[in-house]
């Protein structure tokens, strides 16, 4: 049987010069890449002007606490209507290990404040 030549077509492909539009896009890709923090809701700073241990404070481990309480009753609805959403189960084991952590933490440093915290979120240990 005789060979044949296998043809190939070869097709050359062109490049364009950068236009002005996509320099555009590049730099308002560059400050897009910039990070900023949003204000939180209302219903979170409610949260947090309630656990306050001073003016401004969002990291003192009452009102850490607080928030995640929070968060585990909205997960907690969440599961009741979903009851095979192990995902969002995962999920909320591990922000109850975190709430278990700081107040543990918080007993350790104060007892007088982890009593009141725990009173004020209806938590018994």
């Amino acid at each position: 049987m005789p060979r044949t030549k296998a043809t190939t077509k070869v097709t050359k492909k062109t490049t364009k010069a950068p236009s002005k539009v996509s320099a555009k896009k590049k730099a308002a890709k560059k400050e897009e890449d910039v990070v900023v923090t949003p204000a939180p809701s209302a219903e979170k700073q409610e949260v947090i002007t309630q656990f306050q241990v001073k003016l401004g404070d969002t990291g003192s481990p009452e009102v850490q606490a607080a928030l995640l309480t929070k968060r585990i009753g909205k997960l907690v609805t969440h599961l009741k209507g979903n009851p095979s959403d192990n995902h969002s189960r995962r999920g909320l084991l591990g922000i109850v290990s975190k709430r278990r952590r700081l107040l543990n933490y918080l007993e350790k440093k104060d007892d007088k404040r982890y009593k009141m915290i725990a009173i004020k979120l209806g938590l018994s240990k």
